[in-house]
């Protein structure tokens, strides 16, 4: 079965991004030729689920190739129907229906690049498999919490941390089962 992976970067103090959307924080740890091992983990998966704030933040600064490649599928979860676009589908549905149905696949794994909604909404369900969380070296003090409160515990089982000069750490964990 599939497994579905959070990537993402957090401050210290556990956000995602400053007040309005903000992921300026994110140029602290910016280093030519420094990817932080995505280029390896977008190898593994074949579908991305993203939030439709975070995908239209990425639309705009980076360009819609950096999601749809046309050789991988991607769900935007919406509340607003779209147009679908080449291998992008804007989703309206129940994220669990979606997510069961894709879990079921053949295929990669299952990337969700945020946002702070959509991952909550996937913990609530006990739906994360994989976390890969990079802390970026600054303490923001308020912002998008990349945990919201309201959500089941849940143990992880430590897989491995790597350090960068930037300062930035990346965590490791998989859901203990």
């Amino acid at each position: 079965m599939r497994k579905i992976s959070l990537f993402i970067a957090t401050s210290l103090d556990g956000y995602i991004a400053k007040p309005n959307d903000d992921l300026s924080f994110l140029k602290l740890v910016e280093k030519e030729g420094e990817d932080y091992g995505y280029k390896e983990f977008t190898g593994t998966i074949d579908t991305l689920i993203i939030g439709r704030k975070t995908y239209d933040y990425v639309l705009k600064e980076i360009g819609a190739s950096f999601y749809d490649n046309g050789q991988r599928d991607v769900y935007i979860i919406t509340r607003t129907p779209s147009q679908n676009v080449g291998r992008t589908t804007f989703y309206t549905g129940k994220l669990t229906d979606l997510v069961e149905q894709l879990k079921a696949e053949n295929g990669k794994n299952i990337y969700c690049d945020g946002g702070a909604e959509v991952i909550n909404e996937l913990l609530k369900n006990d739906l994360v498999d994989d976390f890969i969380i990079s802390v970026v070296p600054v303490l923001l003090g308020n912002g998008t919490r990349l945990f919201k409160d309201g959500r089941p515990e849940q143990l992880l089982e430590f897989v491995k941390v790597k350090t960068f000069d930037t300062g930035l750490v990346q965590l490791h964990y998989k859901r203990k089962k």
